[in-house]
């Protein structure tokens, strides 16, 4: 996966941090101790793949929001973070080996050393679908979605991530590479909940095929079928 411009850094907002939002991960997600990617891969192209997904996404949710006439305001924050508790959402603390997006400080945050693992153990595909899954939470919440069951909420970002990478990829913004689509895969086998998980409970992500279906679905047919709306 490849983005076709050099990308500037993203600008840190400072803003309050206040109210837990939605996690990427279950319990799975090849789960790591921080310093544990030390001598493997190449930092900078994690960072620069990161940089690419925010910017891409910036980009994609802009033109959608302009073209429905609603004005746009991109995610404020994207913190990295390596110890449980670093990073505070609303008096909850965000634990290592998983990212989540925070809806009252609108940022996300993920720990570093879990998804520069992943980076290196699925590849850089999976970036992409983090950071477009935890965004999705973001446009969730300009849209002032509510939901019944978490899996609810849980699988339609994984819709608008899919619909985000593929658009980009016809709009000719993101390039496929061999094995990416494999890796996209991978990810998603990774990250879905365990067996026997109820779908109803508090947290619930979707099994394997339920993530994989809902991903595939908006790639291959951008947002209609993510039942997006603004209330």
């Amino acid at each position: 996966m490849r983005f076709p411009a050099p990308l500037a850094r993203v600008a840190v907002l400072l803003t309050v941090l206040v109210v837990v939002a939605g996690c990427f991960v279950g319990a799975r997600g090849g789960r790591t101790d921080p310093g544990s990617t030390a001598g493997k891969g190449d930092p900078t192209d994690f960072r620069n793949d990161l940089d690419g997904a925010i910017k891409v996404a910036e980009q994609y949710w802009g033109v959608k929001f302009q073209a429905s006439g609603i004005p746009f305001k991109p995610v404020s924050r994207i913190i990295p973070y390596t110890r449980d508790g670093e990073v505070d959402c609303g008096g909850s603390p965000l634990t290592r080996n998983n990212a989540a997006y925070c809806s009252a400080g609108d940022f996300i945050a993920y720990d570093v050393n879990w998804a520069a693992q992943q980076y290196v153990d699925i590849g850089d595909a999976f970036l992409y679908f983090l950071l477009g899954h935890e965004y999705a939470h973001g446009i969730q919440i300009r849209f002032g979605l509510e939901y019944r069951f978490t899996i609810e909420q849980e699988l339609q970002a994984d819709c608008l991530a899919g619909a985000y990478m593929g658009d980009s990829v016809r709009g000719g913004a993101l390039t496929l590479e061999d094995g990416d689509i494999q890796e996209l895969q991978k990810g998603l086998l990774a990250v879905a909940d365990d067996p026997g998980q109820p779908w109803f409970a508090e947290g619930s992500h979707g099994n394997a095929a339920q993530r994989t279906t809902a991903f595939f679905s908006g790639y291959q047919q951008s947002i209609t079928p993510c039942g997006l709306s603004r209330r």
